[in-house]
């Protein structure tokens, strides 16, 4: 094929008097060929006006197109390739050609069918778009992947990125109320996938049945939820690319952290340098062109949204109430009672009669019981043999003045006496943070006031109630920071009262009033061989 250069060639030698002829003859070309560079400053590509004749492939033609046809309805890991088809027509049809041949028309065929797309632009603070991306991250316990929400703005492609430690409903709220946090505005329109704990079902076309929780929030902050079409990422481009900078730029190399506060910190870093950026063929960074969403989008309420997922169910025998397959404890007067629990990305609040009652770290075990000490204090009253043989008790991580105390009152009163008047003691931690309470018997063990009420008068001016949201140190020792309702301990007015020389037996066969008001004989709830007894 002749080349723009060989035309020029031609053309100059016609400018300078040479005739057709002669020029063919000098480069050796064909007249035709002359003729049309002289016609043409440059080569005209070769098209065809119809396509090549096949003789022995034509014939098979059909036959390959309602194979086409049958793979439309096909999965798409159970289509046909071109050397599956081929296979076919020999092995069927007798075709006597060339693998070629079918290869090529499949992909003219192919290039028929693909999917063409028309330029999009959506206006500033009208949409935002959602989706979860993976990261590997090195913890001190050892290399795990981490699911991670990322949130961009449609129009700036301004970016958010929340590690989180599930990609459950309950994470998904929490993530988009800290976008929304952070942005400071929110979308008009926020598009997802289709992940089951958003959209709990797919209807025809676009129609969605949301999960309740998220159209709750979708309600709180006013802004419409909206869905691609099935396996159609190709509808929110924008996150996509971000969730791919997360992979290979925000978390390239491996983070190395200590726990997921400063894995989310080292996010907070990448996305904010993200901003600083411009994007595509746009002149204004990120952030500027972010400043137009953030006038055009929609206010964040002055409240925020509880970001949690709610389950109502029924406290049983054992002071618990299931919740996602785990089992946590509650005080005793919500026994046998119907509550909520409410769950949380990062803890468990239990709520009867619209107040918190209980609050626990959550669990993302199976099968596991999270229990507070300070919730079977007033059943422990009953059955004081659970304190050594009920694993909430044995496991109990106390300061070690507590067990010097109990071992000089058992020294002093008796195992019965001296073990009962141990949890009177205990039975304070309901209205005294645990280093208060454990300076006060510091104190009293130091005098040698060894019995409960001396220590409970000595602990009264100190009393407070410990607020859910206020109990650091009980958290910190395992202790959840709720109001747990004092026992009744009248039954213990006489026993404290006693001689301690009188000894476990005289004091309750001398006191019928003390016998007949407790459920257990002493020697059963005391006895260590008899644990079945300390029942909850």
């Amino acid at each position: 094929m002749r080349t723009v250069d060989d035309f020029a060639e031609i053309r100059r030698l016609h400018r300078n008097g040479l005739s057709a002829r002669k020029i063919a003859r000098q480069l050796g070309l064909g007249r035709d060929t002359v003729r049309h560079a002289l016609a043409n400053p440059a080569p005209v590509p070769y098209t065809l006006a119809q396509p090549r004749p096949a003789p022995t492939f034509g014939a098979f033609r059909a036959i390959v197109d309602d194979i086409l046809v049958a793979d439309r309805t096909a999965p798409p890991k159970q289509r046909h390739t071109a050397s599956q088809i081929f296979r076919r027509l020999v092995a069927e049809n007798n075709y006597a050609g060339g693998y070629d041949q079918v290869r090529r028309y499949l992909k003219q065929h192919r290039l028929d069918r693909r999917e063409t797309f028309i330029p999009l632009e959506h206006p500033p603070g009208h949409r935002a778009e959602a989706d979860f991306g993976h990261i590997h991250v090195d913890f001190p316990d050892g290399r795990r992947l981490m699911p991670v929400l990322v949130v961009t703005w449609s129009y700036s492609n301004c970016p958010f990125a929340i590690a989180l430690p599930t990609e459950r409903t309950e994470a998904v709220l929490h993530g988009l109320v800290e976008a929304f946090a952070f942005f400071g505005c929110v979308p008009r329109e926020l598009w997802w996938d289709n992940p089951r704990t958003v959209a709990v079902r797919i209807h025809k076309g676009r129609e969605r049945t949301p999960h309740p929780r998220y159209a709750a929030l979708a309600s709180h902050y006013t802004f419409a939820p909206r869905f691609c079409m099935p396996a159609t990422p190709t509808e929110k481009p924008r996150v996509e690319k971000r969730v791919q900078d997360l992979e290979r730029q925000w978390a390239t190399p491996v983070p190395s952290v200590a726990d997921l506060g400063e894995l989310n910190a080292h996010l907070l870093r990448q996305y904010l340098a993200a901003r600083d950026r411009t994007c595509g063929d746009n002149a204004l960074s990120v952030s500027a062109r972010f400043e137009r969403d953030r006038a055009a989008a929609l206010p964040v309420p002055t409240h925020r949204f509880d970001a949690c997922i709610l389950q109502p169910g029924q406290v049983d025998k054992y002071q618990t109430v299931r919740f996602d397959r785990n089992s946590y404890s509650v005080p005793r007067r919500w026994a046998f009672r119907v509550v909520t629990a409410k769950g949380y990305v990062d803890r468990v609040e239990v709520v009867g009669d619209g107040a918190t009652v209980a609050t626990h770290a959550r669990s993302y075990g199976s099968g596991q019981k999270v229990l507070d000490p300070l919730h079977f204090l007033g059943t422990l009253e009953k059955k004081p043999a659970a304190l050594d043989h009920a694993p909430v008790y044995r496991d109990w991580q106390l300061p070690p003045v507590f067990t010097e105390l109990r071992a000089a009152l058992v020294a002093r009163l008796g195992s019965c006496v001296g073990t009962r008047h141990h949890i009177r003691v205990l039975q304070l931690l309901a209205s005294h943070p645990v280093e208060r309470l454990a300076s006060v018997v510091t104190g009293c063990l130091a005098r040698g006031e060894l019995d409960a009420t001396t220590i409970t008068a000595a602990a009264r001016p100190f009393r407070c109630d410990i607020a859910p949201s206020s109990s650091d140190n009980a958290m910190s020792l395992g202790l959840a920071a709720v109001t747990v309702q004092p026992a009744d301990l009248a039954q213990f007015d006489r026993l404290l009262t006693r001689s301690p020389s009188q000894g476990d037996a005289d004091a309750r066969r001398d006191d019928p009033a003390v016998a007949q008001g407790q459920p257990e004989a002493p020697e059963v709830a005391d006895d260590a061989q008899r644990v079945g007894e300390a029942g909850p």
